[in-house]
């Protein structure tokens, strides 16, 4: 795999590229059960409880109470509605995946 990502990434690091991005989409050398999907508000919550990166790249959430941004939809009328939902985009991977697990090829 990583020789296919060394010539089609214009940025490709190993390191990078095999314990970031990859293992969240599943497809790195970290093998998943296909129900893992990967949710960023948990991700933020459980790594930035207060926000402070989230608000250093986007600055209209400086005021904004930290909890709120870790809550999908909690910052609709103060901020860019989400452009998918989370819970219906995972219960959607997971039935292509546990579709793709079960076909007979």
């Amino acid at each position: 795999m990583s020789n296919i990502l060394q010539k089609k990434l214009l940025d490709y690091d190993a390191c990078s590229n095999i314990g970031s991005w990859q293992w969240a989409a599943s497809t790195g050398a970290d093998s998943v059960p296909y129900f893992r999907i990967f949710n960023p508000y948990l991700q933020s919550g459980k790594f930035d409880k207060e926000a402070i990166f989230i608000k250093s790249i986007i600055p209209e959430l400086k005021e904004v109470d930290s909890k709120l941004i870790h809550i999908e939809g909690a910052l609709k009328d103060k901020y860019i509605s989400p452009i998918v939902d989370i819970k219906y985009s995972r219960e959607k991977a997971i039935r292509a995946f546990k579709e793709a697990k079960n076909a007979k090829v």
